[in-house]
């Protein structure tokens, strides 16, 4: 009896241990207390699926323009021809969303994702690397960027209001709003309210797990609010609800984050699930199950399920897994397991797309999604740049 309790004891602390190293305590909680207290929804069941890339053709040391040039080149001719094989309920193909580093900026890329999104299957959206930044110049760099990339390549539209240039934001290593604990790779302290103010109407950054940067508020869509002069405003907030007004600074759309016990490491404990895509993390059935059933949605609308998933399509070891047979197995098993038309129905949206539709159901709005797409923020107008891509596509 003893030594199964000291077996016990040991079983514990390596579980506690294993816990802290991969910052499962930072989540662990509100993700028990929602899987606690989400009542499964037994009607039709709509699943929005939203591909979110943090697009880098720079990625890695010493990388030549070459190098840069064939990264993108194989998105702008493999993509397309993937793509198009596959249709959702509505008839639209799969959607990429290309959130491009503004500190990697070069026109030709830009030109040759512009094509493809001209052709209906992905949006341009805003990435950003910055350490030890400021306020003023974050304030800048995201108004300057998004200039660039509306008058260079048609990207985003203006709010009828302000004015300002609509977009939505991706993080780069993870720290939105100065939350990595050493206080590197961001910087600014309100990052929050310099995205609402330069035209941001939500962050897609979570999950980033196991990162110290992942927020307390797992699986959920939610508005944050500044706390000033404090880094990691967004780590808790209030969720979206329907016919409840916004109540915050930027809402947060976070992908599913969960523990996979269909997956352990070493037989024992479960992986964890974050909704990443790559060569050693190829999309299953099982994980389109987990994503699924993690149900992310609106207070209040239970059928509308959102799922945002995200890789780095740029680097050569995922192209494989993104542009091809991983990939139409992905949309195949979408097809064939969620689009039946009876308990699932299957919306490839960008994320344009995905909030459109949850600020739709936060003013009470009902039936098929497919007639939200474009409820507030109107479809970005795409130039098709062909003089700059006929090289790649020859």
């Amino acid at each position: 009896m003893t030594f199964l309790i000291s077996l016990l004891v040991i079983f514990i602390f390596i579980f506690i241990f294993i816990i802290k190293a991969k910052n499962i305590d930072l989540w662990l909680g509100h993700y028990l207390l929602r899987k606690l207290t989400t009542k499964k929804y037994s009607g039709t069941k709509h699943i929005m699926f939203c591909v979110v890339d943090h697009f880098e053709p720079q990625w890695g040391d010493n990388i030549s323009i070459g190098q840069e040039r064939a990264r993108v080149d194989r998105w702008l001719n493999d993509y397309p021809k993937v793509a198009k094989k596959f249709k959702d309920a509505d008839g639209c193909h799969p959607k990429h969303c290309f959130y491009y580093p503004e500190e990697e900026y070069r026109q030709e890329h830009l030109d040759k994702i512009a094509n493809i999104c001209a052709q209906d299957l992905g949006e341009i959206e805003i990435h950003l690397h910055h350490d030890n930044d400021n306020s003023e110049n974050l304030t800048k760099t995201l108004s300057n960027f998004t200039q660039i990339l509306h008058e260079n390549h048609g990207a985003f539209t203006r709010h009828p209001v302000t004015g300002l240039l609509q977009y939505s934001f991706v993080h780069g290593n993870w720290c939105l709003n100065n939350s990595n604990p050493d206080g590197t790779m961001c910087g600014v302290n309100d990052e929050l309210i310099i995205l609402r103010d330069t035209g941001c109407y939500a962050d897609l950054t979570f999950p980033s797990a196991p990162s110290p940067t992942q927020p307390a508020f797992a699986n959920e869509i939610y508005y944050a609010s500044d706390k000033p002069g404090m880094p990691n405003s967004h780590n808790k907030g209030k969720p979206v609800t329907c016919s409840k007004p916004a109540s915050g600074d930027l809402m947060i759309i976070t992908g599913p984050l969960g523990l996979n016990f269909k997956q352990r490491k070493k037989g024992v404990f479960p992986k964890i699930e974050n909704a990443d895509i790559r060569k050693n993390l190829p999309v299953t059935l099982n994980r389109i199950k987990l994503w699924v059933e993690t149900a992310i949605s609106v207070a209040g609308r239970p059928e509308w399920i959102f799922i945002k998933v995200h890789t780095h399509g740029a680097q050569e070891e995922s192209m494989d897994t993104l542009l091809g047979t991983p990939f139409e197995q992905m949309c195949h098993d979408l097809d064939t397991h969620y689009n039946d038309g009876k308990n699932y129905v299957l919306h490839y949206v960008s994320a344009r797309e995905m909030y459109n539709i949850i600020k739709a159901a936060e003013t009470n709005k009902k039936g098929n999604p497919n007639q939200y797409r474009d409820f507030l923020i109107a479809k970005p107008n795409y130039k098709n740049a062909s003089e700059n891509v006929r090289v790649a596509c020859s």
